[in-house]
């Protein structure tokens, strides 16, 4: 089984409110919010491969230091097994604006369950909610 690294991000805004990504038509779980993020590439650390992620989609530059371990998931599809640390981020430099054709919203942690998810991100979701309650 091969496995894959992924990185998300929850952007957090000064209101407490989740920043979500909707993925664009023509990708896997296309239609469905997730957590802003990507693929985590060789010599990269998954701090730096969402600076690089938040900077390409979002238009954003938070610091790695404000990149605070949150929680993870796992979920395996196929032959490949999916781990997706996630990361709390209060502060960065610049304005959200999708660059990939993606809607994006902000969401309370409260309202994350009203919206479509890939399993991996369900998980994350309940922490989320569970733990930045309003």
């Amino acid at each position: 089984m091969k496995l894959l690294l992924v990185a998300a991000c929850a952007l957090i805004d000064r209101d407490g409110r989740i920043l979500l990504a909707r993925r664009p038509a023509g990708k896997d779980h296309a239609g469905l919010w997730e957590f802003p993020g990507g693929k985590v590439e060789n010599g990269e650390t998954t701090e730096q491969a969402l600076v690089r992620e938040l900077r390409e989609e979002l238009g954003v530059e938070p610091c790695e230091s404000c990149l605070q371990p949150f929680a993870f998931a796992t979920h395996t599809q196929g032959d490949q097994h999916l781990l997706m640390p996630l990361y709390a981020c209060r502060q960065w430099d610049g304005f959200v604006q999708p660059r990939e054709g993606q809607e994006i919203k902000w969401v309370h942690p409260q309202d994350l369950f009203g919206l479509p998810m890939p399993p991996v991100d369900l998980p994350l979701a309940a922490e989320i909610r569970d733990r930045l309650k309003q």
